[in-house]
């Protein structure tokens, strides 16, 4: 009897662990397909979104283009503004250097005229 009562706690035992079993990966099956069709869910919703930015940010990035292109006309045009008013202050300066030095030049001229006829006299 006592082999008869161990054999059928052993078996009582062994069929509460399957039934459980069964239950846990029942549990766990359902989850995993409520994890499986919310990952499917929020992936539906990022591509929409994505979409959706794509199509918002289309036209911002044209005029970002556009934007960049003017500004970048309008630093040509200053960098060649620079260069002629540079060439023009470098053509000015040479032309006022030789007006300079020749009137120093005539204005030592004269003086040394001026002071050969004052010591000549003297």
């Amino acid at each position: 009897m006592n082999i008869e009562l161990s054999q059928v706690i052993l078996n009582n035992g062994i069929t509460f662990l399957v039934v459980v079993t069964a239950v846990i990966l029942c549990v766990i099956a359902v989850y995993l397909i409520r994890l499986l069709k919310d990952l499917s869910v929020l992936t539906k919703n990022l591509n929409e979104t994505s979409e959706i930015l794509n199509n918002e940010l289309k036209p911002t990035l044209q005029e970002l283009n556009e934007t960049m292109r003017s500004i970048n006309s309008i630093i040509k045009n200053t960098d060649e503004g620079m260069g002629n008013v540079k060439s023009g202050i470098v053509n000015a300066l040479a032309k006022t250097k030789a007006f300079s030095g020749n009137l120093f030049g005539g204005f030592i001229k004269g003086f040394m005229a001026v002071y050969s006829l004052f010591g000549k006299k003297k």
